[in-house]
């Protein structure tokens, strides 16, 4: 019997059925709304595990702090609270951008999606910069974590160039910032690098989750470039800006209990 006659099979006609529609609509989802709620329950149960992650090393500092507050008193001298502020800043110029990037993606607004994810990446970069600034010089000046806590008083004294960016915080507005700074590492309180343990690891933690959120943007812009998003498909950088928000709220907290302390 011939079978030239025999129709093709439904499933074997790309026009069929609802992934057709989509060729980013995953298999096991019945619609492009379902893929978007349950990757985006999904995305908030993370954001969940990272708060709880955060909130045991906030813990920490609060046990910390009221045990030792002669500790925090005397270290948060040694912080830039100017490259503080400017960091907060930064970050929060860096979540309008990210918005605003959500925003265009939504809108199928490809240029001003592409525009506002460099901006975010600018301004990620430009926070991991300072931070570096900040931890080159407690390096140096030997304000380091535990046992490693050995200030170096020629270096607070300005024998080193950076050692000017710790003036303000240390001098109080006396305008005597270094000699201060070294007068207080000379008399150091018992422990004093317990303060920066939590520092280092606060801060550190903060800059990893900084990093992965720009190579999470990087994806995200690699895919806007090619022109992946559209009014009906923007979920990726949805997800990644809940991140990224995440990310500049945790810093919202760190830099008053760090940088404020007194």
């Amino acid at each position: 019997m011939s079978t030239a006659a025999i129709p093709p099979a439904a499933d074997a006609d790309p026009s069929h059925g609802e992934h057709a529609h989509s060729p980013f609509l995953a298999h096991h989802f019945e619609s492009s709304e379902q893929q978007f709620d349950s990757c985006k329950l999904g995305m908030w149960l993370f954001l969940v595990t990272e708060v709880m992650f955060f909130s045991g090393l906030f813990c920490a500092y609060a046990v910390y702090r009221a045990n030792h507050p002669e500790i925090f008193v005397y270290a948060h001298k040694f912080l830039d609270t100017n490259l503080g502020a400017i960091n907060t800043i930064v970050l929060l110029v860096s979540s309008l951008t990210m918005a605003l990037a959500v925003r265009a993606s939504q809108l199928g607004q490809r240029r001003v999606l592409i525009v506002n994810l460099v901006l975010t990446l600018l301004c990620a970069g430009g926070f991991l910069c300072i931070k570096y600034v900040e931890y080159s010089h407690k390096w140096h000046a030997g304000l380091l974590w535990a046992r490693e806590f050995h200030p170096d008083l020629e270096h607070l004294n300005g024998s080193h160039s950076d050692g000017a960016h710790d003036d303000h915080a240390a001098a109080g507005g006396t305008g005597h910032g270094n000699d201060h700074a070294a007068a207080s590492a000379a008399n150091a309180p018992r422990n004093a690098g317990i303060f920066f343990s939590i520092y280092f690891c606060l801060t550190g933690l903060h800059g990893i989750h900084i990093l992965a959120g720009m190579g999470a943007i990087v994806w995200v812009l690699i895919r806007s470039i090619r022109g992946d998003f559209t009014p009906d498909y923007y979920g990726p950088v949805d997800f990644v800006g809940l991140y990224w928000h995440l990310v500049d709220l945790i810093w919202i907290y760190l830099f008053p209990l760090l940088y404020l302390i007194h």
